[in-house]
């Protein structure tokens, strides 16, 4: 078993590393070949000023100055397989460059770790609320199939999911934030004004209430979907001939249904995590730009609207890394999960 273990973690190793390496190819060479020049855009939008009729000569002989340090920094004069082999080159030293236009200056990985606690802190509560919630759901709807319970929860299920979530947002924010019809949470941010000789309990409660709004938009559509996918399993386990025996040997059907049953439908709800830890630490464009929090989303947004190389292929080589972490693990997991899956049959 060990054996045959280290033999599949070694080839899905290789495999995953040469996937990584194609999508870094792809995402650099498309970055290459949008239109547009990204040393221009990045001194307009880093400088972000106009010149004067005085001094427009020689401010245009800076900008070109300035221009051509940026497309040799970058590799801009050179093909895009070189420019990317010249980019792999200093990543294997774990140096992924210096923000051209973000934040000018600093390491990418720098301003990566900085914004990283806030969204894997947001995502965290949206995960866990999400799957307290649905989970349970799922299995309820599974063991009430056809019945009342059962149709109304899943019209709700189905309806929760079709709302799109800037609408959603937008509509908590004009309805129950500060400036709103019934102001009972922040507008933006997560860290609240703490006043002094504000007590603890208070701080924790203050700090609470920035996280409500975000995390029901991250988790409410995640939740429909996972319940429905976990009624789904649960369906197709529990009309199994085994799970009949279990029930006509006299066994509780708490026991059936949560040890027998639940057990052998945590293959789909461990498909579903494969895409839990990039989206862990990925964060939303959406949500942190409506709440104004200053996470990885966000900084995905200022990279990609600056058009920041460097910032933009240590984001997409940091998500690639761990999506394909996440499947890895997940297949991992299908085999403590279910022991009749062995590591033979995917050598």
């Amino acid at each position: 078993m060990k054996g045959q273990f280290w033999t599949y973690l070694i080839k899905r190793l290789a495999l995953g590393a040469f996937t990584l390496f194609v999508i870094l190819l792809a995402s650099y060479a498309l970055m290459r070949l949008a239109p547009g020049d990204p040393s221009k855009s990045t001194f307009l939008s880093a400088e972000g000023g106009g010149k004067n009729a005085a001094g427009s000569m020689s401010s245009d002989k800076t900008d070109l100055g300035r221009n051509e340090i940026i497309v040799k920094k970058l590799h801009l004069d050179k093909p895009i397989v070189v420019g990317f082999a010249l980019w792999m080159k200093d990543a294997f030293r774990g140096d992924f460059g210096s923000s051209v236009a973000v934040d000018k200056g600093r390491p990418v990985t720098e301003l990566i770790l900085e914004r990283l606690p806030v969204t894997i802190k947001l995502n965290f509560f949206a995960i866990l609320v999400t799957y307290l919630l649905s989970i349970p759901v799922g299995v309820k709807t599974a063991v009430k199939h056809d019945t009342v319970f059962d149709k109304t929860t899943t019209l709700f299920l189905f309806f929760l999911y079709s709302l799109p979530v800037l609408w959603v947002a937008l509509m908590l924010q004009a309805a129950f934030c500060v400036g709103g019809m019934m102001p009972y949470f922040p507008l933006k941010g997560l860290t609240p004004d703490i006043a002094p000789g504000m007590s603890s309990w208070r701080i924790l409660w203050e700090t609470s209430l920035h996280y409500v709004l975000p995390v029901f938009c991250l988790s409410y559509a995640s939740f429909a979907g996972i319940a429905r996918f976990t009624r789904a399993g649960m369906l197709d386990v529990i009309r199994q001939e085994y799970i009949r025996t279990a029930r006509a040997k006299g066994l509780a059907e708490k026991e059936v249904i949560y040890v027998h049953a639940f057990r052998n439908a945590l293959i789909i709800m461990i498909t579903l995590f494969a895409g839990i830890l990039p989206g862990l630490v990925s964060g939303s464009i959406l949500i942190e730009y409506i709440f104004n929090i200053p996470g990885m989303g966000a900084l995905s947004m200022l990279a990609l609207s600056s058009r920041d190389i460097p910032l933009m292929m240590a984001l997409f080589a940091f998500s690639g890394f761990l999506t394909l972490g996440g499947i890895l693990l997940s297949d991992i997991l299908y085999v403590l999960a279910d022991p009749r899956i062995g590591f033979e049959s995917r050598v």
